[in-house]
C-alpha cells in the first residue's frame, strides 16, 4: 500500500503571550536514507516523563479544547512564574512522546535498515506521538514474531528503569531497595523482577487497595503511607530487609526524609551501632519522579551518612555503558509478555489525546491508570 504524502505529529508550544498550545501539525512524509527506517507508529504510552514536555508549568486545571479532528487544539494559560521557568522553550514547537512501537514500512538501502523491513519494532527516539517516525535503524529494537506493537510500546522507559534501579543497587553496594508509588505499572514490574532475582523490596503505596494488589502479586513488604502505623511499618520492613537505597517517584514533600529516618531507626536496632554521627552505613534516596511538585523537605534527623539526589534513566545508561544496556534490553525482549508486560486502562487516538476531558484524566497521573496513544486509531 503506498504511503501518504503527509502525516500528523503532535507538538507542544509555549507562546510569548503566556499560553500553552498543543496541536497536530501536518508534516511531509520523509524518505529514509541509508541507516534509517520509517516506522508506522501504532502505540505510544503517556508516561509522567512525557507530561513534563507536554504541559510544562501550564495551569492544566484551566485547559480547553477547540476545533475538530486533526484541527483540534488544546490550550492552557501559563502563569508569569511558569513563563519564567520555561523561558528557554518559548516559541519552540516541541515534538512529544518518548517511546513507542510500530511496523517498519520503508527502509534505507543498507543491510542494517533492510533487515528491519516489515518487522514490529520498539523505539525510544522521541517524537513518537505521530503517525510515522523516521529514525536511525540503530534506535530500533526488533520484537519477536509473537509480539504486537502494544506489547512493545512501553518496553523502554519502565522496564529499563526498573532493571536499572537494581543495577544501581548492585553497583553502589546496596543489597535491598525501597520504592515509592509502588502500585504503578513500573512498580509492578519492579516487584516481578525482584521476586525473580531474589532481591528484597520494600513497597510504599498510598492506599489500602494498592497494598492488597501488591500482596496478591506476592510482594512481601508493603507499607501504606495512609496508615497510622506507616512509620513503624516502614522501619520494620527496612530492618527486615536491610534496605539502604530508595527510589522515590514523588519527589516533593517529606517522603524522602521519612524513608531516611526509617533507615536510621532500623540501623540503630543493631547492638553497638550508636554514634553521635548516626549509623555508619550510607543511606541513599534517589528522586526519579515528580508526582508531588512541592519542595523536597529534609528534616536531617538521620546522622551524617546519607544522600539525596536525582536519578535519570538516560544518565544511568550512559554511565553504565553499552554492554550493560544491551544486556538489559535483551532481557526486556525475552520477558516482554511476562515480567515486563504493560497493562493499559485506556487506548486513545492522537485527536482524543488533545481533548480537555481526556487530558484531565491522564494528567492526574492516577496510580493504576495508564493511557496508550494509538496514532492509527480511526484511520
Amino acid at each position: 500500500m503506498p504511503l501518504p504524502e503527509t502525516y500528523l505529529q503532535m507538538m507542544s508550544t509555549v507562546t510569548e503571550g503566556g499560553e500553552l498550545r498543543m496541536e497536530l501539525v501536518e508534516q511531509p512524509m520523509p524518505t529514509p536514507r541509508d541507516g534509517e527506517v520509517l516506522v508506522r507508529v501504532e502505540a505510544s504510552p503517556i508516561n509522567p516523563s512525557d507530561q513534563g514536555v507536554m504541559f510544562g508549568w501550564a495551569t492544566m486545571a484551566e485547559c480547553t479544547s477547540s476545533g475538530e479532528g486533526g484541527k483540534t487544539v488544546l490550550t492552557a494559560p501559563v502563569s508569569p512564574q511558569g513563563m519564567a521557568v520555561m523561558k528557554a522553550r518559548v516559541g519552540q514547537a516541541l515534538p512529544l512522546g518518548n517511546e513507542g512501537a510500530g511496523t517498519v514500512v520503508a527502509a534505507g538501502a543498507d543491510d542494517a535498515a533492510q533487515t528491519l523491513m516489515g518487522k514490529t519494532v520498539a523505539v525510544m527516539g522521541g517524537a513518537m506521538y505521530a503517525e510515522y517516525r523516521c529514525l536511525p535503524a540503530g534506535m530500533c529494537m526488533a520484537l519477536l514474531p509473537e509480539h504486537t506493537a502494544k506489547d512493545g510500546a512501553s518496553c523502554f522507559v519502565n522496564p529499563l528503569t526498573a532493571l536499572s534501579m537494581i543495577e544501581t543497587m548492585r553497583m553502589e553496594g546496596h543489597t535491598a531497595l525501597v520504592h515509592t508509588a509502588a502500585a504503578s505499572n513500573l512498580g509492578q514490574m519492579l516487584n516481578r523482577i525482584c521476586q525473580a532475582d531474589g532481591v528484597e523490596l520494600v513497597n510504599v503505596v498510598r492506599r489500602p487497595e494498592q497494598a492488597q494488589m501488591l500482596r496478591d502479586m506476592g510482594a512481601k513488604y508493603v507499607c501504606d503511607s495512609s496508615s497510622e502505623t506507616f512509620q513503624a511499618d516502614l522501619t520494620d520492613a527496612i530492618h527486615a530487609t536491610g534496605a539502604t537505597l530508595a527510589f522515590d517517584a514523588t519527589g516533593g514533600g517529606d517522603l524522602a526524609s521519612t524513608i531516611l529516618s526509617a533507615m536510621e531507626a532500623a540501623a540503630s536496632r543493631t547492638p553497638g551501632a550508636y554514634s553521635i554521627y548516626g549509623s555508619v552505613a550510607h543511606k541513599q534516596v534517589y528522586l526519579y519522579g515528580g508526582l508531588d511538585v512541592s519542595p523536597t523537605m529534609l528534616n536531617r534527623g538521620y546522622g551524617m551518612a546519607w544522600g539525596v539526589g536525582g536519578w535519570l534513566l538516560p544518565n544511568f545508561l550512559a554511565k553504565a555503558g553499552a554492554e550493560v544496556g544491551e544486556r538489559l534490553r535483551a532481557r526486556v525482549v525475552a520477558e516482554l509478555k511476562t515480567t515486563f508486560a504493560s497493562h493499559y486502562t485506556d487506548e486513545i487516538s492522537l485527536v482524543e489525546a488533545l481533548q480537555a476531558d481526556i487530558v484531565a484524566r491522564y494528567y492526574a497521573k492516577t496510580t493504576g491508570e495508564k493511557f496508550l496513544i494509538c496514532p492509527q486509531k480511526g484511520q
